[in-house]
């Protein structure tokens, strides 16, 4: 499999930290402090999960040609409409009759999941261009004025175009692919939760949260590196789920790599959801030089996790 082409969208306002502390006290200093979050981005009164389906399906229009896809899948734990999803809209929108459209909703580990889906459909041969969009409207669902997550969310989202052959010489060849659960463990279930008729998005048990993704992502990343026969020496970059910097610098403490390998976008946009790798893909796209590989490591609520081995 190929990723040939990723487009992203971000609502225009912007929201900072001195909003918070305005609110409920919370100082910019410790907001930083504990998870690297300057500001943030907040979807306009008008704005959902399916209008920023169509922002990036546009984008991506204008790089390549979407007239041929056989598949699309789209991803989100804060649907606008549960019955028409991100990739009915992207379908109606793109005219293309008769092709699967479906709907995935693993938390922040959806992307790998839809890509993992992805892939099923190519080894049955069943499709071979497939889109995949990811988008998450969490202001929709949060409640600000909790100290213990309500500063941590952003909107956004991010399309990406994947075929089962190699399109250009600029295609992103996804080497490994791996996605698993945890929700086995104590306080999975409970741990982060959005609940749209019960207080909204939750987190009583975020040191567990915190902990088991600081266990899940690092080990998902070695398993996908080892399964190409690769060391962490080979690898150029890990772009883990932005949830949290603090996580994301303990990954690396962990696989002993230095920070100027980590990819991060948190401190502008704040939590993304299953949206945030996918933003921070498209937006370092064309930085990233041929040979190059990157791991893409994910962690989600319900203790869903997730690692993919890509090169340029």
């Amino acid at each position: 499999m190929y990723i040939h082409a990723v487009s992203h969208y971000l609502p225009e306002q912007i929201v900072g930290n001195e909003h918070f502390t305005q609110l409920n006290g919370l100082s910019s200093d410790w907001i930083i402090e504990r998870t690297g979050i300057v500001e943030r981005r907040k979807a306009a009164p008008g704005e959902n999960t399916n209008t920023m389906t169509l922002e990036v399906v546009r984008k991506l229009q204008e790089k390549v040609d979407l007239s041929t896809i056989d598949l699309i899948v789209g991803a989100t734990y804060t649907p606008y409409d549960t019955i028409v999803s991100l990739a009915h809209e992207a379908q109606h929108y793109l005219g293309i009759p008769d092709i699967p459209v479906i709907s995935v909703s693993t938390a922040c580990s959806s992307l790998l999941n839809a890509i993992e889906l992805v892939e099923g459909y190519f080894a049955l041969n069943k499709a071979s261009r497939a889109l995949v969009i990811v988008a998450e409207h969490n202001t929709l669902y949060y409640n600000e004025q909790d100290t213990v997550s309500g500063h941590l969310w952003g909107d956004g989202a991010a399309a990406l175009l994947i075929t089962k052959e190699r399109q250009s010489d600029a295609d992103f060849a996804i080497k490994s692919l791996l996605t698993g659960g945890a929700a086995h463990t104590p306080k999975a279930t409970t741990g982060v939760m959005m609940k749209p008729a019960d207080g909204g998005v939750t987190m009583p048990h975020g040191r567990d949260v915190f902990i088991n993704a600081c266990q899940y992502m690092p080990k998902a990343s070695l398993q996908a590196i080892e399964r190409c026969g690769l060391t962490l020496a080979d690898v150029d970059y890990i772009l883990p789920h932005q949830a949290n910097l603090r996580i994301s610098r303990n990954v690396m403490n962990t696989l002993g790599l230095p920070e100027e390998k980590l990819i991060s976008n948190i401190q502008r946009y704040g939590n993304t959801g299953c949206a945030g790798c996918a933003i921070a893909l498209s937006e370092q796209w064309d930085t990233f030089q041929k040979g190059q590989r990157i791991v893409i490591t994910v962690f989600g609520g319900g203790y869903s996790y997730g690692a993919m081995l890509v090169e340029v």
